[in-house]
């Protein structure tokens, strides 16, 4: 009998591990977990790239996570066994290190599988550490003021017991500011022998890290270190996972771009104070105020702006003036202040240069945050190749996955944006959710609503939502595309529920987990609630998109359309796929368990039946019973809940 390869035992553990060992632990056999977890492995030995969507429920962390453990077993041993996976939220960091591996860890220990426990680390950046000496600096100023509050005390003190930064989330932006790792640790700081950030840096190059858990931000900021030939971030690793992989596209736009925004001019100004420039710093400051109010607008908005970068003169003379000052400052200070600071200063200072010589380049713009701020911005114009040169250039294998890589039937709109067109090594790989979404979810889409931006609009939603919020009894979660409607439908419907209503704004944790305590309330939420948030049970028993999720025009996707022939094939290859990504991001909300049941209302005329996007939305979601009736709506809720569920 021939010998099995390394190869073909690492699929045999597979079938062990998620047919016997993960069940004699509580969790399901799933048998398109399985193939994901066969395919990811795959991919590992034969070094590819592989595009895997999956669905809402299929346990894709456990499918990469075994994969990844499978292949650093049986893998040629010249080759580098760490891992390094990248997310793109804190909160699934926190569940891999703290929940999914220390599980996966236990149960393949005592399966005999692992020698030894999984030692996995969160990389993160050094402005997220406290440094010892800014902290006992800080400490010392709090304990001589008087108006301190004894929460703002509290939570410094936290930070003697932790130094990560986001465990201490009473944290004020202010104090956070003055007591991280600054851009540059000076060798000659007298605690650095004590320094928990120095020594969280030595742990995590060790021998025994075999997992490094990042953000997609940072997993770039190293891959630039290596291009530059510059100190790398990570440890040398050869296998790479990027979950929430439809988050990497931004990440790497946000990377390869420049901007120059008032927090950072301000930043630099109160960095030349604290090194005793004061006349200096405020001459800088003088400059950019009026750099600033060049760019201001008049008029204010609730939501966050961009608008193509034009040059007037005032605007020229202002950009002038401070460029020039940046510049001097940089060469008449560059023997007396650190080394990041002269970095920001030139940093500034090119990045000016880019709007005062109209760089083509970059597609050039101003954005405004929904108070009015104005920041300079230049994204770059080949973020998708700059991307396929940091990640996939290197020849290591990886894996991409979401729940929404794959849209319109195909992954194209992914590629494009993650530069794997042109890679040979790709290939693709779909999980369906094990949900019964027939059974347990009724798409509800009616062909009555007005059109959207209609003047009347608000006030049909209202109506609407009320009765949709009455026929499902609460426990609803209404998403909505723009913050200013958001505010309008809400204004209507105050005191008309006999529901609790919430809203939740850009900082909306708050209203989040008051939501979860409250057993049938009305959540109003935009931005960061559409994907993320996990409501399983009754929690979430309606979910209402108030309009389809259809990307906002801005200068960036201008320049973008602007490549294709005519606007039909841009909307085709772009808009649409765009759309019915965020589509599905904000349809994940409504069903998180194999027993959860919900009512998903889409109240946009366009999605109705005989209208444009019709086919569109329903190719985008899981195969529903669909109906236009609020009379189905009240029935399927009857049907589907037990009496306790009308009683809370």
């Amino acid at each position: 009998m021939e010998q099995q390869t390394s190869f073909e035992k690492a699929h045999a553990m597979v079938e062990h591990i998620f047919r016997a060992l993960l069940p004699e632990h509580g969790l399901m056999i799933r048998e398109a977990q399985i193939m994901l977890c066969h395919e990811m492995l795959d991919t590992l030995f034969e070094g590819k790239i592989a595009l895997c969507d999956a669905g809402v429920g299929i346990g894709k962390t456990h499918a990469y996570l075994a994969a990844c453990l499978l292949w650093q077993r049986f893998r040629p041993v010249h080759l580098p066994g760490t891992v390094v996976i990248s997310t793109s939220s804190v909160a699934l960091q926190r569940a891999i290190v703290s929940e999914y591996i220390p599980f996966l860890s236990r149960v393949l220990l005592q399966a005999g599988i692992l020698e030894c426990p999984i030692c996995a680390v969160v990389r993160k950046g050094k402005e997220r550490f406290v440094c010892e000496a800014r902290l006992a600096e800080r400490m010392a100023q709090v304990r001589t003021k008087k108006n301190i509050s004894r929460r703002q005390a509290a939570s410094l003190r936290i930070l003697e017991k932790t130094y990560d930064l986001d465990e201490a989330p009473d944290l004020s932006g202010f104090d956070r500011r003055h007591v991280c790792v600054p851009p540059m640790c000076p060798r000659n700081c007298t605690m650095r022998d004590f320094c928990r950030y120095q020594q969280y840096l030595r742990e995590s190059r060790g021998a025994k890290v075999m997992i490094q858990i990042c953000n997609h931000n940072y997993l770039l900021a190293d891959a630039v270190h290596r291009q530059q030939e510059l100190r790398p971030l990570l440890k040398e690793h050869h296998v790479l996972v990027v979950d929430e992989a439809h988050k990497l596209p931004e990440a790497a736009r946000q990377m390869y771009s420049r901007s120059v925004s008032w927090e950072d001019m301000r930043g630099v100004c109160e960095a030349l104070r604290r090194e005793r420039f004061v006349s200096i710093s405020e001459r800088l400051a003088e400059k950019q105020a009026v750099l600033m109010a060049s760019l201001s607008r008049q008029e204010h908005q609730q939501e966050e702006t961009s608008v193509a970068f034009v040059s007037t003169p005032e605007r020229a003379r202002a950009m002038d003036a401070a460029l020039v000052c940046l510049r001097q400052i940089a060469v008449q200070l560059a023997p007396h202040l650190p080394g990041w600071l002269i970095h920001r200063l030139e940093g500034m200072g090119d990045t000016l240069e880019l709007f005062r010589n109209q760089d083509t380049w970059y597609v050039l713009y101003i954005q405004y945050s929904h108070s009015g701020t104005p920041a300079l911005c230049a994204a770059s114009r080949e973020t998708p190749v700059q991307l396929a040169r940091a990640l996939w250039a290197s020849g290591r294998p990886a894996i991409l996955t979401s729940g929404t890589l794959a849209t319109g039937g195909n992954f194209a709109r992914a590629e494009q944006m993650l530069g794997l067109e042109q890679c040979s090594r790709t290939k693709k790989f779909v999980a369906l959710s094990p949900f019964d979404y027939e059974r347990n979810c009724l798409l509800y889409i009616p062909k009555d609503m007005p059109d959207s931006g209609s003047g009347t609009e608000a006030e049909h939603l209202a109506r609407r939502i009320e009765e949709l919020i009455i026929a499902t009894h609460g426990h609803a979660l209404v998403l909505f595309t723009s913050y200013s409607l958001m505010g309008e439908v809400h204004t209507h419907l105050q005191n008309r529920l006999p529901f609790p209503l919430l809203e939740a704004w850009r900082n909306g944790h708050q209203a989040v987990r008051l939501f979860k305590n409250l057993s049938n309330a009305v959540l109003f939420a935009a931005g960061p609630c559409w994907e993320g948030m996990d409501f399983p049970g009754d929690m979430v028993s309606l979910l209402v998109i108030a309009r389809l999720p259809f990307p906002v025009p801005d200068p960036v996707s201008e320049a973008e359309r602007k490549q294709y022939p005519g606007l039909r094939k841009y909307i085709h290859t772009v808009v649409l796929p765009d759309m019915q990504s965020k589509l599905r991001q904000g349809f994940g909300r409504a069903i998180r368990t194999e027993t959860d049941t919900c009512i998903v209302a889409v109240l946009d005329r366009r999605a109705a039946e005989g209208q444009r996007y019709h086919a569109a939305v329903l190719e985008a979601l899981p195969k529903c019973r669909l109906s236009d009736s609020l009379e189905d709506v009240a029935r399927f809720i009857r049907e589907r809940k037990t009496p306790e569920y009308f009683q809370q």
